[in-house]
């Protein structure tokens, strides 16, 4: 059941079960919304345990305005809940493996970040031909293969 609180302040210590995250790290940057899925965000969590590592979320959660405002898709998984992980730190492919096996099923290909969430159904994309290049080594994984 996905929960919106107006900001990080509200949102009550016993509801927030991630304790490698903070509402205030996965809130709207524009107005501190803050959305709880807890599909997504054990998905998160998972990933973050698998990586022993910390992760940093360049864009968690995003009211529509943001959304609109940072020119992303009018449907965005943003704008409930999905990660824009950044990749400094991590081995792309070690990262991307690990959050296939966190749960998560849309991969968005960035040459700085990895795109997540939990969309019904798979889907990989790249942003961009320096991108492509970048996450070539996905032709020859196991994973399927990301459109164009």
């Amino acid at each position: 059941m996905t929960r919106l609180y107006p900001h990080p302040g509200v949102v009550p210590a016993a509801e927030w079960l991630w304790p490698h995250f903070t509402p205030k790290e996965l809130a709207c940057p524009c107005c501190g919304e803050v959305c709880i899925r807890p599909d997504a965000l054990d998905a998160l969590e998972r990933l973050r345990v698998a990586m022993n590592a910390p992760l940093h979320i360049d864009s968690g959660h995003r009211c529509a305005l943001h959304n609109a405002r940072v020119g992303g898709a009018p449907l965005s998984q943003h704008k409930t809940l999905a990660f824009d992980v950044a990749l400094f730190g991590h081995d792309p492919a070690r990262l991307y493996e690990a959050a296939r096996a966190a749960g998560f099923r849309g991969f968005g290909f960035g040459q700085t970040f990895l795109h997540l969430d939990t969309r019904a159904h798979p889907a990989h994309w790249f942003y961009g031909q320096r991108s492509k290049a970048k996450w070539t080594f996905l032709a020859t994984s196991s994973a399927p293969a990301p459109r164009p």
